[in-house]
């Protein structure tokens, strides 16, 4: 019998809310006109599914299986598919739904979801064994990406995508461009990505550890945000032809805008995809005399999909993958992916060998 893992709802104070996991026995479903059905082989974590565990995010249902990040094989074709040759064939399954190609934003905003553990997607989530979709919501996994790999890229890489490549206006050779709070998923592939392009990545982390991993995969250099003068020392870094940064890739929000605009050229840009320091940035007078842009960024299009798992094909890249458990039905060991997630632990992905 097939398993689903889903969050089991329970009653906790305000403000301490941490939804179980729960292991479900589901019918193998059977895809519809147009559908296939996919043999999951790897599902990777987000952030987001630890904000659906701490009640953060909109729309949680405790019936949809969890996880927005999947990889597997075609092993059913639907009535009427056109893609007869994917069938047999590792996919890597696009993580949102209703936004096809608009670079603004979705096309009806009030359609756009991600997959995974929330209402408007009933049965789509990646922490399952076999799921159903539309063919037009797999892409062919890269030959050079094992199923871990393939999972650990769909949210993490559109979102990084996104915020380089079409909102920060800088994803060019040459280009200063800083990451901040490298280690997750999104800043690694925005690293690997810029590096691919030609630009000149720093970064910053409240870990050593982490950012002479950084330079391993191509950064530049880095500095410890813990350290409050910490724009000083990346200035000293910078080179002597361009002094400035052209760009800042950002999950944090906080008071990325204050310290970053010592450093940004006039006009520069701040490509922000995340607040994990709270809801709240403060934006600064500075900012404004100096015409810094501050662009929000979320997912992507179902075009930038296509794009940026393209650009992955072409440039050879793999993501990283920080720890990987073994078995959709080993609970314990997947709350020991979300603990590492809650400390901050990881370097790259956390990921599941269904």
């Amino acid at each position: 019998m097939p398993y689903a893992l889903t969050v089991r709802e329970k009653k906790a104070k305000a403000g301490k809310v941490y939804y179980p996991l729960h292991l479900n026995s589901i019918p193998k479903p059977v895809p519809g006109p147009g559908e296939v059905l996919v043999k999951l082989e790897a599902a990777a974590l987000n952030h987001r599914d630890l904000f659906i565990r701490q009640n953060l995010y909109p729309a949680i249902s405790f019936k949809t299986p969890l996880f927005s990040d999947g990889c597997g094989t075609v092993i059913e074709l639907g009535t009427g598919c056109t893609l007869n040759n994917i069938l047999n064939k590792p996919v890597v399954l696009t993580p949102a739904r209703g936004w096809a190609a608009n670079p603004d934003g979705p096309e009806d905003y009030s359609q756009f979801s991600g997959i995974g553990g929330t209402e408007p997607n009933h049965h789509l989530g990646t922490a399952q064994n076999f799921i159903v979709v539309h063919e037009s919501e797999v892409e062919p996994c890269p030959a050079h990406l094992s199923p871990e790999e393939g999972a650990a890229l769909p949210s993490c890489g559109l979102t990084a995508w996104r915020a380089l490549v079409t909102k920060s206006g800088n994803a060019k050779p040459g280009r200063n461009i800083l990451i901040t709070g490298i280690g997750g998923g999104v800043a690694l592939q925005v690293l690997q990505f810029g590096v691919a392009l030609g630009c000149a990545i720093y970064v910053t982390s409240g870990s050593q550890e982490k950012i002479d991993k950084a330079k391993q995969l191509g950064a530049k250099d880095g500095v410890i945000y813990k350290n409050q003068d910490w724009p000083l020392t990346l200035a000293k870094l910078l080179p002597e032809e361009r002094p400035y940064l052209d760009a800042v890739i950002d999950g944090a929000g906080g008071d990325v805008v204050l310290k970053a605009t010592t450093l940004l050229k006039p006009g520069g840009v701040i490509s922000c995809y995340g607040m994990t320091m709270g809801p709240v940035m403060d934006w600064a007078m500075p900012a404004v005399l100096k015409n810094i842009e501050l662009k929000g960024s979320t997912l992507g299009s179902r075009l930038e999909f296509r794009d940026m798992m393209n650009f992955v094909k072409e440039r050879k890249i793999k993501p990283i993958i920080s720890r990987t458990v073994k078995g959709l039905d080993c609970v314990e060991a997947i709350d020991g992916l979300f603990e590492d997630m809650k400390a901050g632990k990881q370097f790259g992905k956390l990921v599941i060998q269904i």
